[in-house]
């Protein structure tokens, strides 16, 4: 019998395999930084390799936040990013601007409109792209959206209606530059004033004195606002006259004419007018009415010239511009006869004393 040959395994054992464990199955989180750095990075460190060093160096010192990473190479394009992005918006904002005033054929309130309109487009766009530039996924702020949405909801809403009201101002040209307009202080003394400026939050008006008054623009579109260069500049002023009663009437309201139509300011169509308003204490009053169309220089000082000339007016044609006078009358009884006894009495018993 032939030796049986000795046993051989029919299934040849199997090359080992690694053991796959869990935790190895997720890809290793790359470090995050900013995308346009990353980009300007490799572009620098293939172009120049001198540069690349010092781009190396700068990416080196770096701090780690779980899978965040921030070199200071990132922080350095940040804020050029950042700076870059405003001073563009700047500056295409200012040439729009620019362009936007040469065009002839919009007056000032449509101009200033258009000028807003494009600022918000430019300054918009320009955060858009700082966003793309600097590699910010805006999906990953959603979370955040709705607490940001009420915080700017309660925070800016004063400030985004006035400038939503300020647009609407311009657009119904109810109120725009060079208006003169009722101003109130907080005394609660009217006075006019000249708005110089619409701007986001407020109406800069300026007032004969110089007093600058903010008005916000809600107040503007909500309150009653006296405008006098709403439709037309020709504002009517009054200038108040009382004449003696012993005084030729029609003489009088000659020479208010006379005084009125000497101004330079006052416009001869619609001419001056008088008009007799009342019997006063001491006087007859009269209110003289006369046109000027150019408010914003002032009112009291036209009132002044009209004065000043009908003063020298009345003392040539001796015309009295009478004061207050009083007239006491005392009636006569029994209780004032005997105070007067009393009176004369004790007058006349001290001047004996004293003898």
């Amino acid at each position: 019998m032939q030796p049986t040959p000795p046993p051989t395994d029919v299934a040849t054992e199997a090359p080992s395999e690694p053991v796959v464990q869990a935790w190895s199955l997720a890809e290793e989180a790359p470090d995050s930084g900013v995308a346009a750095a990353e980009g300007i990075r490799d572009a620098v460190g293939s172009s120049n390799s001198t540069i690349g060093s010092l781009v190396g160096t700068l990416d080196e010192w770096a701090l780690s936040f779980g899978n965040l990473r921030i070199s200071l190479f990132d922080v350095l394009i940040v804020v050029t990013i950042i700076f870059g992005v405003l001073i563009f918006a700047w500056f295409v904002s200012r040439v729009a601007r620019r362009v936007v005033r040469r065009v002839t054929k919009l007056d000032m309130a449509q101009q200033l409109l258009a000028e807003k309109i494009v600022t918000i487009l430019v300054w918009a766009g320009a955060f858009f792209i700082g966003i793309d530039l600097l590699g910010i996924d805006l999906t990953a702020l959603a979370v955040f959206s709705g607490a940001f949405g009420l915080a700017i909801g309660f925070g800016l809403q004063k400030t985004f209606g006035n400038l939503i009201a300020g647009i609407i101002l311009l657009m119904d040209k109810s109120i725009k530059p060079g208006d003169v307009i009722a101003v109130t202080d907080m005394a609660g003394q009217e006075s006019f004033g000249q708005i110089r400026k619409i701007g986001v939050r407020a109406v800069s008006v300026t007032t004969r004195d110089q007093r600058e008054y903010l008005i916000p623009n809600e107040n503007l579109m909500i309150n009653q606002v006296e405008n006098w260069s709403y439709s037309s500049k020709n504002v009517r002023m009054q200038v108040y006259v009382g004449v003696s009663y012993e005084a030729d009437m029609d003489l009088a309201e000659k020479l208010m004419l006379e005084a009125a139509k000497a101004s330079d300011r006052v416009l001869k169509s619609p001419p001056p007018t008088v008009w007799m308003s009342e019997y006063g204490d001491s006087s007859v009053n009269f209110t003289i009415h006369c046109w000027i169309q150019d408010p914003e220089e002032g009112v009291g000082n036209v009132r002044s010239q009209v004065l000043k000339k009908l003063w020298w007016l009345f003392k040539e044609n001796d015309i009295e511009i009478p004061f207050p006078q009083r007239d006491l009358h005392i009636r006569s009884s029994g209780q004032m006869d005997r105070l007067l006894e009393i009176l004369a009495h004790e007058k006349l018993h001290e001047s004996k004393a004293k003898e």
